[in-house]
C-alpha cells in the first residue's frame, strides 16, 4: 500500500510539472485542430494515465510495426518535453513544429555570427544586406516590415536577443 501512494505522488508531481506549459498554446490552434491532436495524443498514450512516456513510444512504433526502436531515439523525443509530456506540452511541441520556429538559442547562435565582438547587436545595414541577398531572400518591404518591429540603439545597430525574444515568444504589442 506505501507504495502505491509513493507511486501515486511521484505520478501527481510528474503531472503538475506537465501543467506548467503554457495554455496560450491552446490560443494557437482552431478548436478542431486542438481535437485532432488530442485523438492523436490518445492514441499515444497507451497507458492512459495523461503522460506520454517511452513505454506508450515503444508501444505506438510496435503497433506501426517498426519494433526495435534505439533507446536513444526514444528518450531524445521525450526530452523535447523537457518534462513529462502531457496534453498541453504536446500541443506546445506541434506548435513550435508547425510554426516553424527554431529555438531561441539557435537563433541567438546563428546572430553570434554575424557579432564577433560579442555586443549583442548587429548592423543594421549589414544585416539588410544579407536578408536581401543570402539565401531565402527578403523582398525590400519584408525587411522594412521585420524593421518596424526590430528594437535597435541610436547607432542603427539591431539588439538581436531582443528580436530573438519576440521571434520566439511574440511582439507584446501586437496583442
Amino acid at each position: 500500500m506505501a507504495s502505491r501512494k509513493a507511486g501515486t505522488r511521484g505520478k501527481a508531481a510528474a503531472t503538475k510539472q506537465a501543467q506548467r506549459g503554457s495554455s496560450n498554446v491552446f490560443s494557437m490552434f482552431e478548436q478542431a485542430q486542438i481535437q485532432e491532436f488530442k485523438e492523436a495524443f490518445s492514441c499515444i498514450d497507451q497507458n492512459r494515465d495523461g503522460i506520454i512516456c517511452k513505454s506508450d513510444l515503444r508501444e505506438t512504433y510496435s503497433q506501426l510495426g517498426k519494433l526495435s526502436v534505439p533507446e536513444e531515439e526514444l528518450d531524445a523525443m521525450l526530452q523535447e518535453g523537457k518534462g513529462p509530456i502531457n496534453f498541453t506540452v504536446f500541443l506546445t511541441l506541434f506548435g513550435e513544429k508547425l510554426n516553424g520556429t527554431d529555438p531561441e538559442e539557435a537563433i541567438l547562435s546563428a546572430f553570434r555570427m554575424f557579432d564577433p565582438s560579442g555586443k549583442g547587436v548587429v548592423n543594421k545595414d549589414e544585416f539588410k544586406q544579407l536578408l536581401l541577398t543570402q539565401a531565402d531572400k527578403f523582398s525590400p518591404a519584408e525587411v522594412e516590415q521585420m524593421f518596424a518591429l526590430t528594437p535597435m540603439d541610436l547607432a542603427g545597430n539591431i539588439d538581436y536577443k531582443s528580436l530573438c525574444y519576440i521571434i520566439t515568444h511574440g511582439d507584446e504589442k501586437e496583442e
